[in-house]
């Protein structure tokens, strides 16, 4: 079986990840393809530099994140160009890991981590969605603590996601992480045995 895991920004995806990988769930991380994508020699670094110029490179050939980060957040439609690139080839090797997974370790629960899952329509390739829950008031104060942003800043990432009250309405399993980690740990074990009952873990 596979599932989605998803969540809003600083709502403690990382650790529902982790907690799951130390009960023996395989896991496909889309923030690590998407940097891996982008390395030196991949065809997505060399069309992103020529649809915004040799600049957003290093002197190395690797990517300058920053430049390229200036460029892209001040423009949705320059967002768009670079979604455009990145985007199919995420979604390919993400596709291709499953395969793999599911190839040699039939029995195995995979779980790939995407954080905008909804918003970039991939619900169709899992057979369930995990959704990593607080609630918005905690988690701005979490995402203001974490990246030492202003309530303004903060507010404004927290606007360019699907609200996080959206995404609990339409999990399939959700994990209210606003507790203590052993709150979160009791749900994770719950949602274990029940994989496990099902032959699937």
């Amino acid at each position: 079986m596979n599932i989605g895991l998803t969540g809003g920004i600083a709502t403690g995806k990382s650790t529902v990840a982790k907690l799951l990988t130390e009960r023996g769930a395989l896991l496909i991380d889309l923030d690590k393809i998407a940097r891996e994508i982008v390395e030196p020699g991949q065809p997505a670094l060399n069309r992103i530099a020529e649809r915004f110029g040799r600049e957003v490179l290093q002197e190395d050939g690797s990517l300058d994140r920053k430049k390229l980060g200036q460029i892209v957040f001040a423009d949705d439609q320059e967002r768009k160009a670079l979604e455009a690139i990145t985007h199919p080839a995420i979604r390919a090797v993400m596709k291709q890991r499953m395969a793999d997974y599911a190839r040699k370790y039939p029995q195995r629960l995979c779980v790939v981590d995407v954080p905008l899952l909804y918003e970039s329509g991939l619900t169709e390739y899992f057979e369930r969605v995990m959704v990593v829950y607080v609630p918005r008031e905690e988690q701005l104060k979490r995402l203001m603590t974490r990246d030492k942003l202003s309530a303004e800043e903060a507010e404004r990432r927290l606007a360019a996601q699907m609200d996080i009250e959206e995404k609990k309405r339409r999990a399939d399993i959700l994990i209210d992480n606003s507790g203590t980690l052993e709150e979160t740990q009791a749900q994770i074990d719950r949602f274990w045995q029940q994989t496990e009952h099902s032959g699937q873990a």
